[in-house]
């Protein structure tokens, strides 16, 4: 299962980034490999519905859970029609490889 989380870099050792549609990279954790991989958000810099924009990027990614501290309004409706979880984690100043950990116990 892949789950991604709102990351303000391109390391295990970066910080939840507090958005979600404008957060810089994602970060897509392989709860099977147990790898991790890092993506350029393509939404960070769109005019209006970066949140929407957002899911279908990690849609095709194969994710089936998001970490995030806020989603926008836009989001819950495309995350429920493409039957991926939504966590809402407020874990200001956790590091990428923390908040994995966190999601593992």
């Amino acid at each position: 299962m892949k789950t991604a989380i709102s990351a303000s870099g391109d390391t295990i050792q970066s910080v939840m980034d507090q958005r979600f549609g404008r957060c810089p990279y994602f970060c897509v954790y392989d709860n099977e490999s147990k790898e991790y991989a890092f993506h350029k958000n393509p939404a960070c810099e769109a005019q209006s519905g970066a949140g929407p924009l957002a899911v279908q990027f990690l849609a095709k990614l194969g994710v089936e859970k998001i970490v995030a501290a806020e989603f926008g309004g836009k989001v819950k409706p495309v995350l429920e029609d493409l039957k991926i979880q939504m966590i809402i984690m407020n874990q200001e100043g956790r590091s990428m490889e923390e908040i994995v950990t966190l999601l593992n116990k």
